[in-house]
């Protein structure tokens, strides 16, 4: 009896430390879920354009940009403010102790206090009536700053476009190969329980199996090749996007470029009207040209109207009283000229024609630069749709080539060798043909770039 109830009890222990340990493994799995479904809930499948509006609303780069524009702004606002008038209101309590007072003139003398007071008040305001232009090219300067700014914006965001559009697409590329490595290994597997079947028949031998998994065993690789690029590039656009990074980001199926290719001179002409940095050396250019007036400008003299009103009062107390005080009130104009400009200014002008002259060269050194750069993307985007033609016509060939060799396979007249070998040719075409199909679209967008069209 003893005997049983010390198995009855071994027994409720056992079964008490399976319910705790089904229960700290109950935990555990929910917790895991838990974290998978957080995660899970971080995965984001966009569209390009999506992104792109996504990546120029979180930019840190644009926001910069941003305040060099209302920087600019605020300058052009503190150029027209130069040109109203100015003004200014002082006071001054001063008191004399006159220890010695007595003044003699022969026979007169005269005798003065032992001490005075005096409160003095002036208030005064001046308007700038001519300054030889100054202030008008002052101002016509900051505005034209302020239009280079704002060109700093479209630069950096086509720029940002870019960068967005080369990651989506590199993403799409990955996952695109990953498809097909997929589709391939579980080809591949068909193949091997074919092949093992052959091999148990007696139809093949263990070679040729092993042809099989090894061509498999080249796929596994592969894929672990492109998974690794997948999270760099993934992690590269979250960064990009202003998303966590944590986020699994899936591609929509990209856009086909059905747009005729134009001829050469339809870019060119394209971006001499839209690259920024073609109407930002023209903005420079019109910013040197006034600099040059400006300086012409400090030879001129200056007129400005003036008026003022004082206050003194010989008394302690600093409020008016009768008798103790008098207020004179001023008008005029105040004429000026540093006549020594005329020819300590010379060399100042000389310099800003200098620089005029060297914005002048810019733009043909930029204008050059920005032809080798459109023709570059123009070629490249030519090649990359041969390339895609080309490849289409390889499938077709890889396809039939596969089919041949699979049914001779099946009749014994190929060699396990051959059919592994057409289904690598096959692998390798599909993989080529969305690389290129790509690229293409990349170049694309490329060539839309330098023609300064890309956000248009």
């Amino acid at each position: 009896m003893i005997e049983q109830i010390n198995k009855l009890t071994s027994a409720f222990a056992f079964n008490s430390r399976r319910a705790t340990v089904l229960k700290c493994v109950t935990s555990v799995l929910l917790l895991v879920a838990a974290t998978v479904g957080t995660v899970n809930a971080q995965d984001r499948t966009l569209t390009l354009d999506e992104a792109i509006k996504l990546g120029l609303d979180n930019s840190k780069t644009l926001k910069y940009s941003q305040s060099k524009i209302d920087q600019a702004v605020s300058q052009y606002n503190q150029a027209k403010d130069r040109a109203l008038p100015s003004g200014s209101v002082s006071y001054m309590y001063s008191r004399a102790q006159i220890p010695v007072n007595n003044l003699s003139f022969g026979t007169s003398s005269f005798s003065l206090p032992k001490s005075a007071n005096a409160n003095l008040g002036i208030a005064s305001l001046a308007e700038p009536i001519y300054a030889g232009g100054k202030f008008k090219y002052a101002r016509e300067s900051t505005d034209l700053l302020v239009k280079v700014a704002r060109l700093d914006v479209d630069n950096d965001k086509d720029q940002i476009t870019y960068g967005i559009i080369n990651e989506y697409y590199n993403l799409y590329k990955v996952l695109q190969n990953k498809k097909v490595v997929e589709q391939n290994l579980a080809t591949v597997d068909q193949q091997i329980k074919q092949a093992q079947r052959f091999f148990e028949q007696g139809i093949v031998t263990k070679n040729d199996v092993l042809r099989f998994q090894l061509q498999r065993s080249d796929i596994e690789l592969n894929g672990i090749e492109l998974e690794s690029n997948r999270k760099i590039i993934n992690y590269n656009l979250n960064v990009l996007l202003g998303l966590p990074e944590t986020t699994e980001i899936g591609v929509s199926q990209v856009n086909t470029i059905d747009d005729p290719v134009l001829p050469l001179t339809n870019y060119l002409d394209s971006a001499y009207a839209n690259r920024p940095e073609l109407r930002q050396v023209d903005l420079r250019t019109q910013i040197a040209e006034t600099n040059i007036k400006n300086t012409r400008a400090d030879r001129l003299p200056t007129l400005a109207a003036t008026v003022g009103a004082y206050y003194l009062d010989i008394a302690l107390n600093p409020f008016p009283t009768k008798g103790n005080y008098i207020t004179p009130l001023t008008a005029g104009l105040s004429f000026s000229w540093n006549f020594g400009s005329l020819w300590s200014n010379k060399n100042r002008e000389t310099e800003a024609r200098i620089e005029r002259d060297q914005t002048i060269i810019n733009k043909g050194i930029t204008t050059d630069n920005l032809k080798n750069e459109v023709n570059q993307n123009y070629q490249n985007y030519l090649a990359a749709l041969n390339k895609v033609n080309l490849l289409q016509t390889s499938i077709a060939q890889a396809t039939e080539n596969n089919r041949l060799q699979e049914s001779r396979y099946r009749s014994n007249i190929a060699t396990a060798t051959d059919r592994a070998d057409a289904q690598t040719l096959l692998y390798q075409a599909q993989i080529n043909l969305e690389l290129a199909k790509a690229d293409a679209g990349l170049a694309y967008y490329n060539l839309l770039k330098s023609t300064g069209k890309i956000n248009k």
